[in-house]
C-alpha cells in the first residue's frame, strides 16, 4: 500500500507558550515529545520539531501514514491534544524529495 504524507502543525495555546509554560504544561509537552519520538521510531514521522516563528512558535511534523484517517488519529491521540492544551491541523502534501539528518 502506498503511504501518504501530511504536514502536521501543532498549535500551542498562546504565542508565548515556549517561554511561559507552567509545570503542568511542561509535563504534558514531555509526554508529547515521547509520543512523537515513538512514532518517529515506528517510521510514521519523517521529521518533527518546533518552529520558532516571529508570531509565535508552533510544532511541525511530516507524517508518512496510510491515509488521512490515520493522520487524524495521530493528532487526536497526542497527549497534549487529548488534555486540551494544544490543537492541530493537518494538510496533505507531496514529498518531492527528502534527505536523512546528518
Amino acid at each position: 500500500m502506498d503511504r501518504q504524507h501530511y504536514y502536521f502543525q501543532l498549535i500551542p495555546p498562546r504565542p508565548t507558550f515556549p517561554q511561559d509554560m507552567t509545570s503542568e504544561e511542561r509535563a504534558l509537552m514531555e509526554m508529547h515529545g515521547a509520543y512523537f519520538q515513538q512514532h518517529f521510531d515506528l517510521g510514521k514521522l519523517l521529521l518533527y520539531g518546533p518552529v520558532m516563528a516571529p508570531k509565535g512558535a508552533f510544532g511541525l511534523g511530516i507524517l508518512e501514514v496510510a491515509d488521512e484517517a490515520e493522520a487524524l488519529r495521530f493528532g487526536e491521540n497526542d497527549p497534549s491534544v487529548r488534555a486540551g492544551l494544544n490543537r492541530f491541523e493537518i494538510y496533505p502534501m507531496r514529498v518531492a524529495a527528502s534527505r536523512a539528518k546528518s
